[in-house]
């Protein structure tokens, strides 16, 4: 059994929360982040942490998901979350156009036009091979990127395309030579 749910969150200086009903608001530097969290569930703040309190065990399936969801709002609104992609590949780059609009070039006939949602900002290094997916929102910012890697996923004879910064790919073994 999980006791993810309660640990406590610490709650840094300069961070504001409020619970209103279902609703969860912390409000940081970073930004402002609203969380629904399921009913059953409060959380409250007590010496500078905030607990989550379940009313009974009939919640406890969703005591941890709560507390995590409400850990990663309060980490959003102070450090705020980030997510690297590797393009790779002779001629894949990426490059920004206005704020919010990232160009993609990955062998395809076409530039792709990839748009920002808002909240999300997107840098990318000087050599265009290397796109960091940055925001508030922890769920938002990993949609971003797994949409981003979709566009061209890593290719498994040659590993090119689109990929996570830390991820690591398995590479296939081509065709044998006949005899």
């Amino acid at each position: 059994m999980s006791r993810i749910g309660y640990k406590p969150i610490p709650l840094p200086a300069g961070v504001k929360f409020a619970m209103a009903g279902n609703v969860v608001t912390v409000e940081g530097p970073k930004g402002r982040m609203v969380q629904w969290i399921p009913g059953g569930i409060r959380v409250e703040q007590k010496d500078g942490d905030l607990h989550a309190v379940r009313d009974n065990d009939s919640q406890a399936a969703i005591h941890g998901l709560s507390r995590a969801l409400v850990a990663n709002a309060v980490h959003g609104v102070t450090a705020g979350w980030s997510q690297d992609l590797d393009i790779v590949g002779i001629g894949y780059r990426a490059e920004l156009k206005g704020k919010n609009m990232v160009v993609f070039t990955l062998g395809y006939s076409h530039p792709i036009e990839f748009p920002l949602p808002t909240g999300i900002t997107v840098t990318i290094d000087p050599k265009q091979t290397r796109v960091t997916v940055s925001g508030v929102n922890r769920q938002q910012v990993g949609q971003v990127a797994a949409d981003m890697r979709a566009l061209r996923k890593p290719d498994p004879y040659k590993n090119k395309g689109v990929r996570y910064a830390n991820e690591r790919l398995k590479k296939k073994a081509g065709k044998t030579g006949a005899k």
